[in-house]
């Protein structure tokens, strides 16, 4: 009865428009049945990707109201599904494989664990980045944008971080997996940033990220920037609830761009040109800045190829003779990300022939 539960729970996920394919061996099971016990998983079957209270959800599907939502509680804090607590009411919805449960299992992710996800990635990755609908997108360095450039809120970091009222940081999971698995990274690792629109939202908050103001997220933004990080976020024109900070060494994101999709596996309206005649050829863009090897060697100066490149201007900042511009892709280039996470959720299922509609 237990094994079918959690075939029952992966077709669930499958039928999501992120996807959770089955491989050839079986890993994404052992994943789930270390992650959920066998209740959680029932659960989590019965829930929606919409907020629902736990009198809702025992009047929607039958369950008894007595004790589920200290159930729906614990399963939050164990970072299988997601929740909110105003206070006077908590509401709960599930969540995709990524982005969700995976990254919610920082706290427990172990060696064990890590292998396992790492195998599942051969599996997960081809699918999931073969899409005309990246599930990030690009925010680039802000200072490197032309001033005299139109730009759309959720090209610029700054607009992500003003719409927010309460903030807190977490350690990367990505980094954290990739030490598990004896590579770990050089660059800091508490930098994944969690943006809500209402205060104090992060104060003991049961997955125990670490609240922190406004500044603290810009000098964060900073940091990672001078850092070589690309700054990813969800690839929607509103609601916002996270900014990534990325390195390609670790980043799942970032490593499917490289291994598996090229530019097209995230969202970005931008592309680097370096100057010919302004070149210097340091070498410091392409061998210390670019996540996304897009920057070559021609003869005695360096050059951007288009197609790799996802525009998030890191090369830029860095660049000590200012040959290298960010320049917007042409507006017939230009794919506008979906209006939010429900239209994302809607394009992404359409492309994959899903129907989600019992869990929307």
């Amino acid at each position: 009865m237990s094994e079918d539960v959690y075939k029952k729970l992966a077709n669930v996920l499958d039928t999501l428009p992120n996807g959770f394919p089955a491989s050839d061996t079986g890993v994404e099971l052992n994943i789930l049945k270390t992650v959920f016990k066998p209740e959680d998983a029932e659960l989590f079957c019965d829930l929606r990707l919409s907020f629902e209270t736990a009198e809702q959800i025992a009047q929607r599907t039958g369950r008894a109201l007595k004790g589920l939502d200290d159930h729906l509680k614990r399963m939050w804090e164990n970072g299988q599904i997601f929740g909110v607590d105003f206070g006077t009411v908590r509401v709960y919805k599930m969540m995709p494989w990524v982005f969700g449960i995976f990254e919610f299992q920082l706290k427990h992710m172990t060696k064990d664990f890590a292998e396992m996800c790492r195998e599942y990635e051969t599996t997960f990755g081809p699918q999931f980045f073969d899409s005309k609908v990246p599930l990030m997108n690009v925010v680039p360095v802000e200072r490197e944008i032309n001033s005299n450039e139109v730009t759309m809120p959720f090209e610029q970091v700054s607009a992500i971080i003003e719409k927010g009222q309460s903030f807190a940081v977490n350690e990367c999971i990505c980094k954290k997996e990739h030490a598990l698995l004896g590579k770990p990274c050089d660059r800091p690792l508490e930098v994944c940033l969690a943006i809500a629109p209402v205060p104090n939202l992060f104060d003991d908050h049961p997955l125990k990220a670490r609240p922190i103001t406004k500044q603290e997220a810009y000098d964060i933004l900073k940091m990672s920037e001078e850092q070589g990080l690309v700054h990813l976020t969800s690839n929607i024109e509103k609601g916002h609830y996270y900014i990534c900070n990325c390195c390609s060494c670790c980043c799942g994101v970032l490593r499917g761009v490289n291994e598996y999709s090229g530019a097209k596996g995230v969202n970005s309206n931008y592309y680097a040109v370096i100057d010919p005649e302004e070149c210097v050829s340091c070498g410091v863009c392409k061998d210390e800045r670019c996540q996304v090897y897009a920057i070559e060697e021609k003869e005695d100066v360096y050059e951007v190829n288009k197609d790799k490149c996802i525009g998030c201007g890191l090369c830029v900042s860095t660049c000590p003779s200012d040959a290298i511009s960010l320049i917007r892709k042409n507006a017939e280039d230009i794919v506008l990300p979906p209006v939010d996470e429900n239209d994302w959720y809607r394009r992404r299922a359409r492309m994959r022939g899903v129907d989600y509609s019992k869990y929307a």
